[in-house]
């Protein structure tokens, strides 16, 4: 299941992410109101988690805009300030829920699960790059038909470079998005990543997909 959480404090959006990933959410995390419009409008989501109080930007506003536009995501409105006017604000602006600040991530993932169940069976997400073949809603990855064993992190980073194909990403890029954390050995970890990835995807190919740029990081080749 593909989700947008919109949520401008770091540390809050690095552990939701993480706690989402590890329950199988696909997640992309935007920081403010503007960055979010966009991805919300660009990218089918099945779920939406918005922060009520962005420093930057109408939450209510978006909200309002994309139930006029006929986004049809599920959207759950985060908030640390609660009161029974606002809530009904929220939901009759096009709000399916709405979740006080803080809030335990069992209560989160009950309602996200709640939802889905109203929602109905969700269409995966399929990708297509050469011949593999990447279905984002059951974290599978085939290759000439034949499926290809990845552990979470090889999966995460196959899907970033999918996303991303055609385009030059670095290694702090990488590490970024996959770790939410940066130190000294962030090279190194991420090489590794790449390499074992190559052995499951790349061999026998005449032309390998993933290709390294010196000095400026990879690329996965945008073969159709």
């Amino acid at each position: 299941m593909r989700l947008l959480l919109i949520e401008h404090e770091q540390s809050q959006s690095s552990r939701l992410r993480r706690q989402l990933r590890e329950r199988g959410f696909n997640v992309d995390v935007a920081r403010d109101g503007a960055t979010g419009d966009v991805k919300a409008r660009s990218v089918s989501y099945q779920l939406i988690l918005l922060n009520r109080l962005l420093p930057q930007g109408d939450a209510l506003g978006l909200l309002q805009s994309w139930r006029r536009a006929g986004l049809s995501a599920n959207v759950i409105v985060l908030t640390p300030q609660r009161s029974t006017a606002d809530e009904v604000r929220c939901l009759d602006l096009g709000a399916d829920d709405y979740l006080s600040i803080p809030f335990e991530p069992e209560e989160l993932f009950a309602r996200l699960r709640a939802l889905a169940r109203r929602r109905g069976p969700i269409r995966n997400d399929l990708m297509r790059v050469a011949d593999l073949e990447i279905d984002t809603g059951a974290r599978v990855v085939k290759c000439r038909g034949t499926l290809v064993n990845l552990t979470r992190r090889e999966y995460a980073l196959l899907e970033f470079l999918v996303r991303h194909r055609g385009e030059i990403v670095s290694r702090a890029m990488i590490w970024k998005d996959l770790y939410d954390a940066h130190d000294a050995n962030t090279s190194n970890v991420v090489d590794v990543y790449v390499r074992y990835l190559r052995k499951k995807i790349d061999v026998d190919r005449p032309e390998p997909l993933i290709v390294t740029y010196y000095g400026r990081g990879y690329m996965l080749r945008d073969v159709h």
